[in-house]
């Protein structure tokens, strides 16, 4: 048996490595084709035949590989009977080996799509992750603990976050909205929220698949964020990739009691200004300017001269 590379970095001892695993798991996937995708922080992902895709974890500690994977095997379980979108359901999970076996969801991420595009389908966006927040608000929350942690940072650690990031961004910020930003972080944070619920919690653009016509969304990935946290985090990417329409579009099919919406889009708002600091951050750290791209055009609606 071959040992487990050490590495996910696409190599060919990596793609023998996932062959043999899948093999001895299911042998009707020995000799189905395997393509590298790409590696992130937490996982390596291979495509393994049409239909299938493998992600490898990333963990040095065997323990802690194999917990991440059953974990996320509970969750995308859990939320793909949950879901009106479409998301990685589990078909294999090779615990010990760091290995879950997903379907294969359609589509290209819509941080991809070009602005213009976006910009004329952000309200019907909007509107489709709204329907999937609304799904995951309603498990009780004492069941969404037995899937992910709680995320418990509140809003004046990531404003403190946020000022730090800023300090060092510098220049990159353009001059017309620097006094903007300054006037945020200068300003205190939002109360904390009363009641926490289940989330994606890195629910950005580049987690939403769509088609290439008229942007519908095939697919929602990357649950490993996932958490019990402010039912306003995931409004707030929203706000920060999509724009005002697509938030008040979210809004509008998430339903939330009227007495709780001014506070909603009030932390909404919060969230989505730290997080795209912390996107452009990201970009420019990463080299990859769709980051870049997008956070420049999310200064206009959240942070206007």
């Amino acid at each position: 048996m071959t040992a487990r590379p050490g590495t996910f970095d696409g190599g060919d001892g990596c793609v023998e490595w996932v062959r043999e695993v899948l093999g001895r798991r299911r042998s009707d996937l020995a000799r189905a084709p395997i393509t590298y995708l790409g590696s992130g922080l937490d996982n390596a992902a291979y495509r393994v035949g049409s239909d299938l895709v493998a992600r490898i974890s990333t963990a040095t500690h065997p323990a802690e590989r194999s917990a991440r994977v059953r974990r996320e095997s509970r969750l995308l379980a859990a939320v793909a009977d949950l879901s009106p979108l479409p998301v990685p359901r589990p078909r294999l999970t090779a615990a010990e080996e760091g290995l879950l076996v997903c379907d294969w969801l359609p589509g290209r991420p819509l941080l991809e799509a070009p602005p213009p595009m976006r910009a004329e389908h952000a309200a019907a966006v909007g509107g489709a992750l709204g329907g999937l927040l609304a799904a995951l608000h309603r498990l009780p929350v004492e069941d969404a603990v037995r899937l992910v942690d709680a995320d418990d940072a509140p809003p004046a650690e990531w404003l403190e976050e946020a000022r730090t990031l800023t300090a060092r961004l510098g220049t990159a910020i353009p001059a017309l909205h620097r006094a903007a930003v300054a006037r945020f972080l200068g300003a205190p944070p939002p109360e904390p929220a009363a009641h926490r619920v289940l989330a994606h919690d890195d629910l950005g653009i580049e987690h939403v698949l769509v088609d290439a016509g008229g942007l519908r969304i095939t697919g929602v990935i990357d649950w490993t964020d996932a958490a019990v946290t402010d039912p306003a985090a995931d409004l707030g990417r929203i706000l920060r990739d999509l724009g005002p329409a697509a938030l008040d579009a979210a809004l509008a099919t998430l339903r939330p009691p009227p007495g709780e919406q001014p506070e909603l889009c009030l932390r909404a708002g919060f969230y989505a200004r730290c997080l795209l600091l912390e996107d452009l951050a990201f970009g420019l750290d990463t080299c990859r300017e769709a980051y870049v791209e997008k956070s420049l055009a999310g200064l206009g609606w959240l942070f206007p001269a």
